[in-house]
């Protein structure tokens, strides 16, 4: 019987009452523009063959998987609703360029909650369907340009001195839908890895599954605290009855520095949740997009 992935969430050791959990991507690193601009983007223009529509693509992708309420979404979902939105695009109607058919994407999402690419292979090697096998080639080829380019990134200020805050206190884990050999990477670079019980990646299910398994039968759930960037992270969090502390895209600095300086003394002291988490929820969710900015743009010259 092959191995539990996900062991290292079992296995751990808790040595203190409370427990922290961390996205990583653009989270405790600043690694989401990087990653987006210079390797998803590139890589999804090239592989499908959008360069006659690429300024639409290129501005699409960073609305979905930067500024949006889909940021921290799978990178499969993220395709998917990137193609869509594109699609929708005037401009794109108007060059009668045509978009790829992804409904064998959008069928397989529906279907399985493996979203790596091993789940992947493995639907291609059942079907032969060859949109699927172009989306493995594609998501391949976007870790090739992330090895190759991400290298060098430091955590966010106050990332390092919250976590050797956090260690005095409480348990800490790394909870992502990053594959685990690419944040093992990251984490050991800068000499963090030492700081986390366990880093926990794709692999090992989702981020509700991820916090499920830290979290059960170890630590009470108001003693547990989730910190993320992404509406994912939140969900994931209310899914397991734990708390929420956001980093605000594109205020990651002023949110870090806020939790070392006042909101992790509140989490240690019961005094986070009601109010106060509300307030850093709304703030949170208030940045997070649901019109694209093009599509405001419209409403705008039609009115005038």
């Amino acid at each position: 019987m092959p191995n539990n992935p996900a062991q290292p969430l079992l296995d751990f050791k808790k040595e203190k009452e409370f427990l922290i959990g961390i996205d990583s991507d653009g989270c405790a690193f600043d690694t989401m523009d990087i990653k987006q601009k210079e390797c998803f983007i590139p890589t999804t223009i090239r592989i499908w063959e959008l360069q006659p529509i690429s300024r639409y693509v290129r501005e699409v992708q960073e609305f979905v998987a930067l500024y949006s309420k889909w940021r921290g979404r799978n990178r499969f979902f993220s395709l998917l609703k990137t193609f869509e939105l594109t699609g929708e695009r005037e401009e794109v109607t108007r060059r009668a360029f045509k978009m790829p058919d992804m409904t064998p994407l959008a069928r397989w999402l529906k279907t399985t909650d493996r979203l790596g690419n091993s789940a992947l292979e493995e639907e291609v090697r059942k079907t032969g369907d060859p949109l699927l096998a172009k989306v493995l080639f594609w998501s391949t080829e976007v870790d090739k340009a992330i090895a190759g380019m991400v290298k060098g990134v430091p955590p966010f200020p106050f990332v390092r001195e919250s976590l050797a805050k956090i260690s005095s206190y409480a348990d800490c884990v790394v909870v992502s839908a990053t594959l685990s050999e690419a944040l093992e990477r990251e984490w050991k670079e800068h000499g963090l890895d030492k700081q986390v019980k366990a880093i926990a990646g794709l692999e090992m299910g989702n981020k509700k599954e991820q916090l499920r398994l830290a979290k059960d039968n170890r630590y009470a759930d108001d003693h547990v605290l989730m910190i993320g960037d992404a509406l994912g992270d939140l969900e994931a969090a209310r899914a397991n009855n734990i708390l929420f502390y956001p980093i605000i895209p594109e205020e990651e600095e002023v949110s870090w520095q806020r939790f070392y300086e006042e909101a992790f003394d509140r989490f240690i002291s019961k005094r986070y949740a009601g109010a106060y988490q509300e307030k850093m929820v709304a703030e949170f969710e208030k940045r997070l997009l649901s019109v694209p900015p093009w599509k405001k743009e419209v409403i705008y010259k039609q009115f005038w």
